[in-house]
Formats: C-alpha cells, sequence, structure tokens
C-alpha cells in the first residue's frame, strides 16, 4: 500500500498542535522513532458476510521495514525533573501468513496501513543521575483505529479504517542528549489492542493483538 494515510497526517497534526499549545513554562519533548515490530499469536473469531463463523489461530508477521514501515510519534509535556505526560501515536502492522489466512477462509488478511495506536500517556524518568543518559518508564491507554484490509474467500473487500476497541502500552528505554535540545534514544515497548471490525456485507472480526518492539528514535526539546 501507497496510498496516503489521513489517519496519520491527522494524528501527528494533532501531537504537533497539541505541542504547540502547550504552557509556555513546561518542557516539552517531540520524539519520532521506527523500530523492529513483531506481534505473537492470536485468535480470530468472527462470522463471514455469507454466513457461519470461523475460528483460528494466527501466527502474525510485523514486516517492520517494507512499505509501509513501522514507526510512532510522541509528544511529552515534563512537569517537572520525574513526572511528564502527553500523547503518542504508532503505526504498528500485522500480517496473516498465507496459510493460516486460506485455511481460516480468507484471501487477504492484515492491519498494514495500520494496527493505529493512539494513548495518552503517563512516564517517569530518572534525570542527571547518569550523567547524559536518562532512562524512563512509561505507561499509555487509549484507542486502536487500524486499516482493516480483510476479504473473506469468496466475499467482498473490507477496506478502509475502524475504531475497534481499546489500546494500551508499556515503555521502558533510555535517551541520551547529545545537545540542549537534541538528544537519541532506545527502548523496548509492549502494546495491546482489542479489535473488534465489521466486515463488508455482514460480517465481522474479532482479535486481540499484542506486538513487541525495540525502537530508536530522536528527541527535540523546546
Amino acid at each position: 500500500m501507497t496510498h496516503r494515510s489521513p489517519l496519520r497526517s491527522t494524528a501527528l497534526g494533532l501531537i504537533a498542535g497539541a505541542a504547540l499549545a502547550a504552557p509556555a513554562a513546561a518542557e516539552i519533548e517531540l520524539n519520532l522513532y521506527t523500530g523492529y515490530q513483531t506481534s505473537p499469536h492470536s485468535r480470530i473469531d468472527g462470522t463471514y458476510p455469507g454466513g457461519g463463523s470461523y475460528s483460528a489461530l494466527i501466527g502474525w508477521q510485523g514486516k517492520s521495514f517494507e512499505m509501509p514501515p513501522y514507526y510512532g510519534a510522541r509528544a511529552t509535556w515534563w512537569k517537572n525533573e520525574r513526572w511528564g505526560f502527553g500523547v503518542e501515536f504508532t503505526h504498528a502492522k500485522v500480517y496473516a501468513p498465507e496459510g493460516e489466512m486460506k485455511a481460516a477462509g480468507f484471501d487477504r488478511l492484515e492491519f498494514t496501513d495500520g494496527l493505529n495506536l493512539i494513548t495518552l500517556n503517563a512516564t517517569r524518568r530518572w534525570k542527571d543521575q547518569w550523567g547524559s543518559v536518562t532512562p524512563y518508564l512509561g505507561a499509555g491507554v487509549g484507542i486502536a483505529v487500524p486499516h482493516v484490509d480483510a476479504t473473506p474467500t469468496g466475499g467482498p473487500k473490507t477496506f478502509g479504517y475502524q475504531m475497534t476497541g481499546p489500546a494500551a502500552r508499556l515503555t521502558a528505554g533510555a535517551s541520551y542528549q547529545m545537545t540542549e535540545r537534541w538528544s537519541v534514544f532506545g527502548e523496548y515497548q509492549f502494546t495491546w489492542s482489542d479489535n473488534s471490525a465489521d466486515l463488508d456485507g455482514g460480517g465481522t472480526l474479532d482479535t486481540r493483538i499484542l506486538t513487541n518492539s525495540v525502537n530508536f528514535g530522536v528527541g527535540l526539546k523546546f
């Protein structure tokens, strides 16, 4: 898929706009990242558009560096030396392997533009204890708005964004301050999303997707 995503533009615009609207006295940090993202097996359940139900275990593939790539962005307002609050958008991806997809009764089954997660975060950092290196832990809750790309065998194609349920994330990492404003960071991130999607023609698709990722990126403070 190479078309431009209006959800990405909207989510990133909200992050940038919220950062600009933050109180001038707060320390504001913007982060952009990519990395290597995987997803363990999860079960899909639902009904086909033409009738009948299905249930199958899918070993999702991440394919982080294939187009469109895996990436994310977040804005954090540091209220003091320890605590910050903000918003984060992650464009994760999962593909169903061909054999498992066919066995479940689908010709196409993926969330690749993407498994989009938007959360409100709280972050705890340990600043000025290890020189230029600052460890941090974060957690967030929000919503999943994936691009559902699913075609049941012999049925109509579902192709579009849907708000499918709640989402959450946990993050642990460390940043290295290169200059007063710029930093680089590495982190591990876990996400959970509960997805209940509608299939064109009257079917349903329910799945709970977990992701594990190792992220690296850059930060800008102002």
